[in-house]
């Protein structure tokens, strides 16, 4: 398929040749593709290479000595003098050839600069490429470039017809222009590029040479170095090859466009305020590309900025580069495709009158005539402005000015005032005392009284009203203040009225907010009350340390103190009625009265259970049992049941979803490795294992709640690490050595409950049996 669409596109190019041919000479098609055939031979080139120059050189033969003038010497094929006359060599025909294949896929000047760069990079170490339309007044356009980034694209694509560019020069005279000493060059011409130092050579090629060029194609290269004989030959072939398919595309993209009448252009002429006539000038799919002046008043050269001079017959970005970036270009086209006029924002324009600067206020209005837009500058006088700024002050506020005369009863209002009290305007001001009516009729009792002192004692206003209105109940303000005559009775009356619904609203719904809050904090501060109380009651901690089964025991419990909720973070120490000892820390999910009534139901039932005989593993499957079955439990908790048997002073545990105990010996930390354990409420088939640990004499053994050891963002293993660094560097066995640990670990806000039982294992052998009042915690 690309094989045959190539043959289509190549026949079309061979076909077009052939007719050109038969227009110029008379003869038939076949003489004409043979006329092409014999030319392509003498001239070592392929058909479609003949074809691209024949069709290329369809431009008006210049004027007798205009070539040789422009070149120095004539030369039969109207080529100036530095254009090589013999034939390229073999590689460099074989390239253009290649070149002249590619052409017939190219649909676009951007894809021909694509193209071209393509073709020249390699063997002529080309970085990028620029084609440039030449205009009717003198200036160039870019219509396609490859190598360059869109921004540089977009600063040099209108060129004005300034002698010191060398793309403009080498359009103007017909001959190449190459660029090959930079220092040179630089002082020379304003080269295109920032900085210009990236391309150190360039050369600017006229389409077609020998004459006034319709195109120029810029080819640059970043290394130094002349063009050789070789190169310059190459790109001279190219321009050739190209010159057709330029063409075609000037003719397609941009047709003639009419001169306006001289009757339109002497209507501008005679205009006193600035304005222009602005014809769009459409791309090959019919889109607004720029916009050409066809006619403009004295005043409007004055107000464009850029290169000066007459501004008929130029392009409307030659003085607004940013035009598509630009609010007005999005007017001009509405107003194109609409026929809606536009108008800009006011800008102000400095001038110089007399010698001094002035500052005055201008705005763009734009109206379409027939395909043709008419743009005017409209001078704002200063009191338009201040119209202008009290409008905007009006809008801005959501208020408007009134004015009543009690003399005569005449009101006048701003529109602004009907807008607020969504008033018909034709039915126009209501009189000062007919107001109050309009109020809602719980504010209008005290609107006529404030109104009525106002017309008979002449004190001002400042009261707030409400009205009904299409947009439903609107909150306003009304100020007003009376102007009296000399004996002091007020004639006149002048004020304001303002919608203030969105403050008022949000002064309405703050107030609800706080009362909301100050419920609400009393309903939880009652609840915490409440919660603190039986906490306590179920939960008593004793005020020193306790003996129990020939262990010391101390006890810590401290209340989380970010939020108001206290949570169920719990212990239990007592010593079992066979002499062994229980210790039991656990820790039940969320807050409040719920989580402590299930610590309380997991608490005294697991010493229940423990003390009637059931072992460690069994009781924490019956809780399990108890979790999920039960109504009133507050989900999942967490637990660890130790029994310590002082005889062989061995210590049996087993956990549910706990964190595990810490032990010091000898000044060394460990934790105890965990047996199985599944969180309580968690699954209803639960599986958990014992273990054992023989304590030895010295040995301190703490079990906590995980608030002792999280601190947020850091995960858990990181708290553990830290509690047994504070462990280990102060392992003192005196009575308060667990305040200082936890002051260690507790450094910022708790944000959860914090439970420790510290176990300390005498040094001394301790006697044996339970000691009266001191065998349950």
């Amino acid at each position: 398929m690309d094989r045959l669409r190539e043959q289509t596109a190549m026949s079309a190019v061979v076909e077009r040749a052939k007719g050109v041919v038969m227009a110029l000479t008379g003869c038939s098609a076949d003489a004409a593709g043979e006329t092409l055939l014999q030319r392509a031979k003498a001239a070592r080139h392929s058909l479609l290479e003949e074809c691209w120059i024949t069709l290329g050189e369809l431009a008006p033969a210049p004027a007798a000595g205009a070539v040789e003038a422009s070149a120095g010497i004539g030369d039969p094929r109207g080529l100036p003098s530095d254009v090589p006359a013999d034939d390229p060599p073999d590689d460099v025909a074989a390239a253009l050839s290649r070149l002249g294949r590619a052409l017939v896929r190219v649909d676009t000047p951007q894809d021909l600069a694509g193209c071209l760069l393509e073709h020249l990079a390699p063997d002529l170490r080309a970085d990028a490429v620029m084609i440039y339309a030449r205009r009717p007044a003198g200036g160039l356009e870019l219509v396609g470039h490859a190598g360059i980034d869109e921004a540089l694209a977009a600063r040099w694509r209108q060129i004005p017809p300034f002698s010191g560019v060398a793309a403009v020069n080498a359009a103007a005279t017909g001959r190449p222009h190459w660029l090959e000493d930079f220092a040179e060059d630089s002082r020379r011409y304003a080269l295109i590029g920032e900085p210009s130092e990236r391309w150190r050579s360039r050369a600017w090629l006229p389409v077609p040479p020998g004459g006034d060029a319709e195109f120029c194609i810029g080819v640059l290269r970043g290394g130094d170095g002349p063009f050789t004989p070789r190169d310059r030959a190459h790109l001279l072939g190219v321009t050739r090859l190209c010159a057709g398919r330029l063409r075609a595309f000037a003719t397609r993209r941009e047709p003639p466009a009419e001169t306006p009448a001289n009757a339109v252009t002497a209507l501008f002429e005679a205009l006193p305020v600035p304005a222009m006539l602005l014809t769009p000038v459409r791309g090959p799919a019919g889109e607004v590309e720029d916009f050409r002046i066809d006619a403009a008043t004295a005043q409007a050269a004055g107000l464009l900025r850029g290169t000066g001079g007459e501004p008929a017959g130029r392009r409307l970005r030659e003085y607004r580069s940013e035009l598509p970036d630009d609010a007005l270009w999005q007017g001009c086209l509405h107003t194109l495709a609409t026929g809606e006029p536009y108008d800009g924002e006011p800008f102000a324009h400095e001038e110089v009158v007399d010698g001094v600067a002035e500052l005055p206020t201008y705005s763009v209005r734009v109206t379409r005539l027939d395909d043709a837009l008419v743009l005017t500058w409209i001078r704002h006088a200063s009191s338009d402005r201040q119209e202008q700024r009290l409008a905007d002050l009006q809008r801005l506020g959501n208020l408007g000015w009134a004015h009543w005369n009690l003399a005569t009863s005449a009101a006048s209002w701003s529109s602004q005032v009907f807008t607020i009290l969504d008033r018909d305007s034709a039915r126009g001001p209501v009189r000062l005392d007919d107001l109050p009516p309009l109020a809602l009729p719980d504010d209008r009792p005290a609107l006529a009284r404030a109104v009525e002192r106002l017309i008979h004692e002449g004190r001002p206003v400042d009261a707030p009203l409400r009205v009904r209105t299409a947009r439903g109940v609107r909150h306003l303000r009304l100020v007003a203040e009376a102007v009296a005559d000399r004996d002091g009775t007020p004639v006149e009356v002048h004020g304001f009225v303002q919608d203030v619904t969105a403050r008022r609203r949000a002064e309405l719904a703050l107030v609800e907010s706080e009362r909301a809050i100050l419920t609400q904090h009393d309903v939880l501060q009652a609840e915490r009350t409440l919660v603190a109380r039986l906490q306590h009651a179920l939960l008593p901690l004793p005020g020193q340390p306790v003996d129990l089964a020939g262990l010391r025991v101390e006890v810590a419990y401290l209340p989380a103190q970010s939020g108001i909720h206290v949570g169920g973070d719990w212990f239990s120490a007592i010593e079992l009625p066979d002499g062994d000892a229980l210790f039991v820390v656990g820790d039940v999910a969320g807050h409040g009265v719920d989580a402590v009534a299930t610590m309380a139901q997991l608490r005294f039932t697991a010493k229940g259970m423990v003390i009637t005989g059931s072992s460690l593993t069994g009781a924490l499957s019956r809780l399990n049992t108890l979790l999920l079955h039960s109504r009133d439990s507050h989900g999942t908790a967490t637990m660890v049941l130790a029994r310590y048997q002082p005889a062989e002073r061995c210590l049996v545990w087993a956990q549910a979803g706990h964190t595990p105990p810490l032990l010091l010996r000898g000044g060394e930390v460990t934790y105890l490795d965990r047996p199985r354990g599944t969180l309580l409420g968690a699954t209803a088939t639960p599986h958990f294992e014992e273990a054992r640990c023989r304590l030895e004499p010295g040995d301190r053994l703490l079990m906590y709640t995980d608030g002792l050891v999280e601190r947020p963002p850091e995960n858990l293993d990181q708290g553990l690490d830290r509690l047994a660094r504070a462990v280990a560097a102060d392992p003192g066995d005196e009575q308060g050595s667990l305040g200082t640990l936890l002051d260690a670990m507790l450094e910022e806000e708790r944000r959860d409950d914090v439970c420790v039982l510290d176990i300390r294992v005498p040094k001394a052998p301790a006697r044996e049996g339970r000691r009266p009042g001191r065998g349950r915690v």
